[in-house]
């Protein structure tokens, strides 16, 4: 079987993901466009940021629909982060050398950048397979707004670096910081990593580099599997999917980390 087709069938796999959960989009994403279709990681992670950014802005509109969008929290919470992955990725990285010193060690720059994606997909997976208790505060009436716009420019800053989306982080800190149901902290959290990803891809858009037949048909195929993901949310319990969907992220960040720091 041609090794493209398996990547776009793939892709399928990062819109249900987002439908399902609202994250682990560009947990996937990325390994499969680095392992599957060898895209060059430095590249993969732009790919990432319009393939994540536009499939959870289909699933964000879906939620805004039903009601389930927290417009305030995007603003408060997207502009801080989109902001961070913009200056992130138009002038921190390019600023990064194609080797980096650590110690004694020589470390190529798509070695570094997939090494600290595996450690955010093990964070992921953590928080996936042994959630801890969010306990909303109900006697507090106004979002916490300083915690919530420092966490938007931290997630900012990781996603900017491994064109990651953060909604493993996103949804705990809206849910802690700014009182707010699980169903509406997933729809706000599509918008947010929606609006920050598509707006940090503004800072790779220019590259000649980018294949943009590849860009649009794995797109359109996650913006399938979205709707699939949404579908699915009426039939599978949120907790066992998490769990089950966490092992799997894990067992990724394991075989990552081995094959760029050991093989």
């Amino acid at each position: 079987m041609d090794i493209e087709i398996v990547g776009y069938a793939l892709a399928l796999l990062v819109g249900i993901s987002l439908g399902l959960i609202g994250s682990g989009g560009s947990i996937l994403t990325v390994p499969i466009l680095v392992y599957i279709l060898k895209i060059e990681p430095f590249l993969a992670t732009a790919y990432s940021l319009f393939i994540v950014g536009s499939t959870a802005l289909v699933g964000g509109v879906q939620n805004a629909i039903n009601r389930k969008v927290n417009y305030k929290l995007v603003v408060l919470f997207g502009l801080p982060s989109l902001l961070a992955v913009y200056v992130m990725r138009a002038y921190v990285l390019p600023l990064v050398p194609n080797v980096i010193a650590i110690g004694s060690l020589n470390l190529s720059k798509n070695v570094v950048l997939m090494v600290l994606f595996a450690l955010v997909m093990f964070a992921s997976a953590m928080k996936m397979i042994r959630p801890k208790a969010i306990i909303q505060n109900q006697t507090q009436s106004q979002p916490q707004q300083t915690q919530l716009i420092l966490q938007g420019i931290l997630i900012g800053i990781v996603a900017g670096t491994v064109g990651a989306g953060g909604g493993f982080l996103i949804i705990p800190a809206l849910i802690l910081f700014a009182n707010i149901s699980m169903k509406e902290a997933v729809g706000t959290s599509l918008f947010i990593i929606a609006i920050q990803s598509l707006f940090g891809f503004l800072g790779d858009v220019s590259n000649p580099l980018l294949d943009w037949n590849l860009l649009l048909t794995f797109s359109a195929i996650s913006i399938v599997g979205i709707f699939l993901g949404i579908f699915l949310t009426r039939y599978i319990p949120d907790n066992n999917l998490k769990k089950g969907f966490g092992y799997f992220v894990l067992l990724m960040a394991l075989y990552i980390f081995s094959k760029e720091v050991f093989f």
